[in-house]
């Protein structure tokens, strides 16, 4: 008799032991199993699949739906696999919908400016070491985020062992553990990162990590956004700005400099090229806008 509390366990076990999923991975997939089998009341066929589709269609924003749909469909391939179940319920369903585009938030260059600026301001001006010491850290975690393009989550886990200031390289570990190696070039980024390697030198040893917080302790994600938020508002911006709009604005700023996509693709770390064309859409409309306001024709007059 099928069991689904067992099955999940089961298949949550595979994913662990034998799959070496992520921990986050492994959570997200527990959570949308767990609130299927409530929803079905132990039932897996066509029908009870076909209902709870319709539910997450009428419950959540479609890239949610996407995901808990995909969590479905590799918990039907491992029971089909395991041979748990005879006939994969989902090739009998259509569930194929459009997704909506929505484009990356990116920060304004001059907002950005601002922003960098009020935190090199305040580490100039510093009072004390300690004061000195916690701007200097600021300073080059945002440095980083807009350097790299990284995510926050690869930034707050940088390693002594991931950096090569003396090749101007930092290597990463993005999703599923895919390492890529990020060259760092400009001049201003290497000196305050070579100060802020100097100043913390002791504390990285200790704790094994680049980015470190007042507890002498890995900084956390959370930290990020709470630096950047601090230095949004001495910069005198109302914007909302986060971490990955950093890596956002990174990559839209290149596809306006006509860097080729595949190379930005390689940098962000992108498993598909598809992923990196959406910031197509965010250049797209920058040229509108300079087109409209700049192109040479708006001088002639007939």
């Amino acid at each position: 008799m099928f069991n689904m509390t067992i099955q999940i366990k089961a298949f949550l076990d595979y994913c662990t032991n034998r799959k070496a999923l992520s921990n986050k991975t492994v959570k997200a997939y527990s959570i949308d199993l767990n609130q299927f089998c409530k929803f079905s009341e132990g039932r897996y066929d066509k029908e009870i699949i076909c209902a709870y589709v319709a539910y997450l269609h009428n419950s959540f924003k479609p890239k949610t739906v996407k995901r808990k749909i995909a969590t479905m469909k590799a918990f039907t391939h491992y029971l089909t696999m395991e041979e748990i179940i005879e006939i994969n319920p989902f090739t009998k369903i259509d569930i194929s919908f459009r997704e909506p585009i929505i484009l990356p938030k990116t920060i304004p260059l001059n907002v950005l400016n601002a922003v960098l600026s009020a935190a090199y301001t305040e580490y100039k001006n510093a009072q004390t070491d300690y004061s000195r010491r916690q701007h200097l850290r600021d300073i080059a975690v945002m440095e980083m985020l807009f350097a790299t393009g990284a995510r926050v989550s690869e930034i707050c886990s940088l390693t002594p062992a991931t950096m090569d200031l003396s090749n101007h390289t930092v290597k990463i570990f993005g999703k599923g553990s895919k390492e890529r190696i990020i060259q760092i070039e400009n001049p201003d980024v290497l000196k305050i990162l070579s100060d802020y390697f100097a100043a913390f030198a002791d504390d990285i040893e200790k704790t094994g990590s680049i980015f470190i917080n007042k507890m002498h302790k890995r900084l956390t994600e959370q930290s990020v956004r709470e630096i950047i938020k601090k230095y949004t508002t001495l910069s005198g911006s109302s914007m909302h700005i986060t971490p990955h709009m950093f890596r956002h604005s990174f990559a839209t700023l290149l596809l306006e400099e006509d860097v080729d996509i595949r190379y930005i693709q390689k940098i962000l770390g992108h498993s598909s090229i598809t992923i990196t064309q959406i910031y197509t859409h965010v250049a797209m409309s920058k040229q509108k806008e300079i087109l409209s306001v700049k192109h040479p024709r708006n001088k002639i007059c007939v």
